[in-house]
């Protein structure tokens, strides 16, 4: 009866269509985020780094300690992990559509702070990130020079300090990062046979570089308390970390031998390079950094 209506007014069914779908439009760029249904399941991942470590061993001391943590999280459907042979450790859980990812955090969180004691000293000093993170990637964004003027070093520090920081201040951005090479770090470059000729071992050269690039607090000079006398004070300031690589090289290895880093005798070399040498990035022929 009604679809007989419309047949024999044919005008007025058209209009009444395209009102609808104006309608329709309109609604659709007023409706909440929040009224439209999750489809993929959230996730959490748990990622550090263990430096000069094999993808074995990283399975065996850094994943299976936190993994046997995790386990058995509310609302977590499945987990997978990663081990790389550059060090790096990433462990991804999955939950349920509709799970609260700020109550699963928080759990996820606990779990790995108490399996941290089982962890190596190495991994303890890196830290372990928890985070929520989106498995899809969204936009991929390439930084290079046409002129090769910036070397990829320059291209991936500028990119942490000009882009990456800014554009994670955006409401709404999950994570953003650079693959690439790195930021700027100091690389030490031992001689096997000259640390073999003076009986020296890595642990040694670890050692040094940590008793030395420390930040020292002196204390100050004329401090309460003090007598009436006492009119002037002073605030000590000691060297602190070390920045330059002439720095580093000037540090004394063993008393007893009274040499240093870097010698005629050559036990290392320093350099000012990236963090990593594991992965380079190329667009259209050119060195880059991608975000």
């Amino acid at each position: 009866m009604i679809s007989k209506f419309f047949i024999e007014r044919p005008i007025l069914a058209n209009v009444i269509a395209i009102i609808t779908m104006i309608w329709g439009a309109i609604s659709l760029y007023n409706l909440p985020v929040s009224k439209y249904p999750e489809i993929a399941p959230p996730t959490i991942q748990v990622a550090t780094i263990y430096p000069g470590a094999s993808a074995e061993t990283i399975g065996n001391t850094v994943g299976i300690p936190i993994e046997q943590a995790v386990n058995g999280v509310e609302n977590a459907i499945y987990q997978s992990s990663t081990s790389g042979s550059d060090g790096t450790y990433v462990l991804t859980i999955t939950f349920k559509v509709g799970s609260n990812l700020n109550t699963a955090l928080l759990q996820v969180q606990n779990m790995v702070n108490g399996a941290i004691a089982k962890l190596p000293e190495t991994v303890q000093r890196q830290g372990i990130s928890v985070k929520k993170v989106s498995t899809n990637i969204l936009q991929v964004i390439s930084l290079y020079s046409e002129d090769d003027h910036f070397d990829d070093t320059y291209l991936s520090n500028y990119a942490v300090i000009n882009l990456k920081y800014p554009l994670a201040r955006i409401p709404g951005m999950g994570e953003i990062k650079i693959f690439g090479a790195g930021s700027y770090s100091m690389r030490i470059w031992l001689n096997p046979e000259r640390l073999k000729f003076y009986s020296l071992t890595v642990n040694d050269i670890v050692t040094a570089i940590k008793q030395n690039n420390v930040e020292m607090v002196a204390g100050m000079i004329g401090g309460a308390p003090v007598s009436d006398e006492q009119s002037m004070q002073f605030t000590i300031n000691g060297l602190g970390r070390l920045t330059e690589a002439v720095e580093f090289e000037n540090i004394i290895i063993n008393l007893k031998r009274f040499f240093r880093f870097e010698t005629q005798v050559k036990i290392i070399i320093l350099e000012t390079d990236n963090d990593t040498l594991n992965l380079e990035n190329v667009n259209n022929s050119f060195k880059s950094e991608n975000t």
